[in-house]
């Protein structure tokens, strides 16, 4: 029938945090979307796990929210984060797509581990409306990866590569658990593996914490890293240190 309108596209959204600083440049309008494939050992959200949860929002929502301090994220933007934002695609490219014709810098924090190639033209859209990626890198291997977060490593790889053919700047992230992503030839491999990305702009070592400990207690789920300590700060930097050597290595081939 003509003169009808289509219902305006939602997403569904955790929470937000209209203050961040951690993830991504400058102040940021941080967007929680709900829903992840990946559990891993480490997390400290549980409760973004399920695709069914969170509340109905449309781009226009988020961005009218954003706009109300817009004046606090000239050097930031807006961030999407999760759960895994991709796992709601469509709606996460409306969301940059109507940000981007606003002026607005935007980041995608993922996993990647849902990137598949038969959605090519849709990442391909969401690419040319995303300014900066920062894409977790959970284990230098694949049976480790399969291991500490219950889903294959390949998508995740098949993503940097992507973003990479894209031009799309990107940030790595890797979290370090004692006794697990701590050990020197984990380390030294993974950096290897991130020296050879082209479009690496930055690194970012998360030392491993425990406070989602309380969280799994409360939501009568058992944690997964049960003893293991929080990761020391000094370890952490020596973890840093041990990457960058061999991004620089890689890089000077």
């Amino acid at each position: 029938m003509s003169g009808q309108t289509s219902a305006p596209l939602t997403g569904r959204i955790h929470s937000i945090e209209s203050f961040g600083t951690v993830d991504g440049p400058g102040i940021r309008f941080v967007v929680f979307f709900q829903g992840c494939p990946m559990r891993c050992a480490f997390c400290h959200n549980p409760d973004t796990w399920a695709a069914q949860g969170g509340s109905r929002m449309t781009a226009d929502a988020l961005l009218q929210q954003l706009e109300k301090n817009r004046s606090f994220y000239r050097s930031g933007g807006i961030t999407a984060t999760g759960g895994e934002p991709l796992m709601q695609l469509p709606f996460l490219i409306e969301l940059f797509r109507k940000a981007k014709e606003k002026g607005i810098h935007t980041c995608l924090d993922t996993c990647g581990a849902v990137y598949t190639e038969k959605k090519q033209a849709e990442y391909q859209a969401l690419f040319q409306a995303t300014d900066l990626v920062l894409l977790d890198f959970k284990h230098s291997d694949p049976e480790g990866h399969k291991k500490l977060t219950g889903q294959p490593q390949d998508p995740v790889l098949a993503f940097a590569k992507a973003l990479e053919e894209a031009g799309v700047p990107m940030v790595a992230r890797h979290v370090v658990v004692p006794g697990i992503t701590d050990g020197e030839e984990h380390l030294r491999r993974l950096g290897r593996m991130l020296g050879g990305y082209r479009n690496l702009k930055g690194l970012e070592v998360l030392p491993y914490h425990t406070m989602g400990v309380n969280k799994y207690a409360s939501m009568g789920l058992t944690y997964p890293l049960e003893g293991v300590p929080a990761m020391d700060k000094e370890k952490a930097a020596w973890a840093r240190g041990v990457l960058l050597e061999e991004i620089r290595k890689a890089r000077a081939k």
